[in-house]
């Protein structure tokens, strides 16, 4: 069954990607039409850009590391140069309805409409180039998101905790061991008590970040209390028992449906994916059950990568909860959709006595760009009561 579901979800996939990509392809078609000679390099470059993530993913195990990774990351922004593109075009034949019915073209388009149509084809390409480049920027260059959170309880001997909170790395072909390197110094600059992974560490096939060790500069994180980690979805994608045990080699405490007490009676609950049971035999515990046991009059927070049901972790008395997964679209105006789905798309909200944070993630997924999101990295730092 399971095997069956992603069998329809990645053809349905595949037809929506082939017609919105056939639409693009003949739109440039009829704008290069002005000058015949680009028509060749037209079809050449946009079929190898249009194809260029899917061939990278099928072939990525058998070609040399190079090569595979180059055909990925090329289709990687093309994936992104793809939602502008598809946009730019329904826009642009929107407005040519609305003209047909009520003319509003100016005359200098309409008397030469050939040129206007490559013009307007060459403006929608340098627009695009510039946001994908000012989009890649913006993804690579994480910000500081620092909140202060006053949590009405006792931890024993201790007046605050400050945490580093990190999510969605999605380390793999698109994000390598120096874009790590380049986050734990960040995190370390932040000295905090404990470090929060909240899944989403892996991207797809995991076998190229163990062989090239990616995980290495994991082994520095700073942190007096440790380095926490709860399992994504995308953590299964390539074996989550693999990942795991990756991740232990280099000295990270894996949260799976389990709950460790830090100094002072603080309690830190991590939920398995939501999705777990659609990759595996496992469902994960109800919240309820799986915070059994602890004592609510202690602080307690809560660690879940997709931010659904927010109002469960209120009724059971979690003063705070970490998510991401959302990565609040990273491409607008995707985020426009994320906010409908999501309870929280990003940021900070409090739901009674519970205090919520959704981390727009410090990697991306697919493109590498972000455009009306930003890469992150979340120092929280948590005041108690004396």
């Amino acid at each position: 069954m399971r095997n069956s579901g992603f069998i329809i979800f990645f053809s349905i996939a595949l037809t929506v990607y082939f017609f919105i990509n056939l639409y693009i392809y003949h739109r440039g078609l009829q704008a290069v039409q002005y000058y015949p000679g680009l028509k060749p390099w037209f079809i050449v470059a946009f079929l190898v850009f249009a194809s260029a993530y899917i061939i990278g993913r099928v072939t990525e195990k058998y070609l040399p590391s190079g090569v595979g990774d180059t055909i990925i990351y090329a289709g990687s922004f093309w994936l992104g140069a793809m939602l502008y593109f598809f946009l730019a075009v329904v826009l642009l034949d929107l407005a040519r309805v609305v003209n047909h019915f009520l003319p509003y073209f100016p005359s200098f388009f309409t008397d030469n409409y050939p040129k206007s149509r490559f013009v307007a084809g060459l403006v929608t390409f340098i627009i695009v180039t510039v946001l994908l480049l000012a989009g890649h920027i913006n993804a690579v260059h994480p910000r500081i998101t620092k909140l202060n959170i006053e949590v009405h309880k006792k931890a024993a001997g201790l007046q605050g905790l400050n945490i580093a909170m990190i999510s969605d790395v999605h380390l793999g072909t698109i994000i390598g061991k120096s874009r790590l390197e380049k986050i734990v110094s960040v995190i370390n600059s932040l000295n905090p008590d404990v470090v929060i992974i909240a899944g989403d560490m892996f991207d797809e096939d995991i076998s190229s970040v163990i062989s090239a060790n990616v995980c290495e500069p994991l082994d520095n994180i700073r942190s007096r209390l440790g380095v926490y980690f709860i399992p994504g979805n995308h953590d299964y994608f390539g074996g989550v028992d693999v990942a795991l045990n990756y991740l232990k080699s280099h000295h990270i405490i894996i949260l799976r449906d389990s709950v460790a007490v830090l100094d002072g009676g603080i309690y830190l609950a991590g939920r398995d994916d939501r999705s777990a049971n659609r990759f595996t035999n496992h469902n994960r515990k109800p919240l309820n059950e799986l915070l059994q046991g602890s004592d609510t009059g202690k602080p307690l927070i809560l660690l879940d990568h997709q931010p659904f049901a927010l109002n469960e972790a209120m009724k059971c008395g979690v003063d705070l909860q970490l998510s991401g997964h959302t990565h609040h679209g990273q491409l607008f105006p995707v985020n426009l959709i994320t906010k409908m789905i999501y309870d929280l798309s990003w940021g900070y909200e409090k739901i009674g006595n519970t205090h919520f944070y959704v981390s727009c993630g410090v990697g991306t997924w697919g493109p590498p760009v972000r455009i009306g999101s930003f890469s992150e990295i979340v120092n929280i730092k948590l005041v108690f009561d004396d």
